[in-house]
């Protein structure tokens, strides 16, 4: 009958189980990845502030412009135009996009939650003593216990997991999104500055003019209302384009990164401290 029968690990084995351990205790006390985290996740927060500041403004000037009327009275009737109006679209997509930011601050409020409480000394005490009990049943040749293995990857999750992301998702934001926030972000500060010099504002021609007058100061009324007009429609396909720009970023940066990372490295603590103990025994038959 097949017999199994602990056997001696190399010694090179051995010993980089044991420098494993011993640097996951140290740097759960340590915390050499908190700090840069802490710093990113505060540069992330501000960024976020920004861009929801930049996104209440825009939505406070798009609806004084939609408000805006242009009133000329051309041979004594009445003609009132609302130019604004053509930002109600984007004023919608604007008021969206402060929601999102807002959400996105949040965000990063709760990373810095969960760092601050992954760092707490009870935490790094349980994961010291989870290695080294997991230490101990690995280099006795014996099979971990399947919970010890569990509160173990449990453990280092809550420890390193958020600082790593938030590292990681750093890196992919500096390399592929940064550039691309910057000069969104910029658009949009312009165009909230800009929007609130486009709407023409209302003047009626004096009573006492004549007929040519009159006409000549319709026509040049309607004809800076056409310009504003179009100025109008080129800033609001301007803004949309880069607040999508800043909505898919935000978007990636705080959810679809982060994810992605924090399954990879999930499944990657699994596979190394869960896995089956192949080589610790072997079977004989007998």
């Amino acid at each position: 009958m097949p017999i199994t029968m602990p056997i001696a690990m190399p010694a090179v084995r051995r010993a980089l189980v044991a420098f494993i351990m011993a640097a996951l205790a140290a740097c759960a006390w340590l915390a050499p990845l908190d700090a840069p985290a802490m710093q990113q996740v505060d540069a992330g927060l501000k960024r976020a502030l920004v861009s929801f500041a930049t996104a209440r403004l825009l939505n406070a000037v798009i609806s004084v412009a939609q408000g805006t009327e242009a009133s000329v009275q051309p041979f004594g009737v009445g003609v009132t135009f609302a130019p604004g109006q053509i930002l109600d679209p984007v004023n919608d997509l604007v008021e969206q996009f402060s929601h999102l930011m807002l959400a996105a601050s949040v965000a990063f409020g709760i990373q810095k939650a969960l760092i601050s409480i992954g760092s707490y000394w009870p935490v790094s005490l349980a994961l010291s003593a989870a290695a080294l009990g997991w230490w101990w049943c690995y280099m006795r040749g014996a099979q971990v216990p399947s919970w010890l293995s569990r509160l173990l990857v449990i453990l280092l999750m809550l420890r390193f997991a958020v600082p790593v992301v938030t590292l990681g998702s750093d890196l992919l934001w500096q390399k592929f999104l940064a550039a691309d926030y910057a000069a969104s972000q910029q658009l949009i500060d312009n165009t909230a500055g800009q929007t609130g010099k486009l709407s023409p504002a209302a003047a009626a021609a004096p009573d006492n003019r004549g007929m040519v007058d009159t006409l000549k100061d319709w026509l040049a009324k309607n004809g800076d209302v056409s310009k504003h007009f179009d100025n109008l429609k080129r800033a609001a396909e301007q803004a949309t384009e880069h607040i999508i720009r800043l909505i898919v970023i935000f978007v990636l940066q705080t959810l679809v990164i982060p994810l992605l990372l924090l399954w990879a490295l999930y499944a990657f603590v699994r596979q190394v401290f869960e896995r089956p103990r192949y080589g610790i025994a072997t079977t004989i038959d007998l």
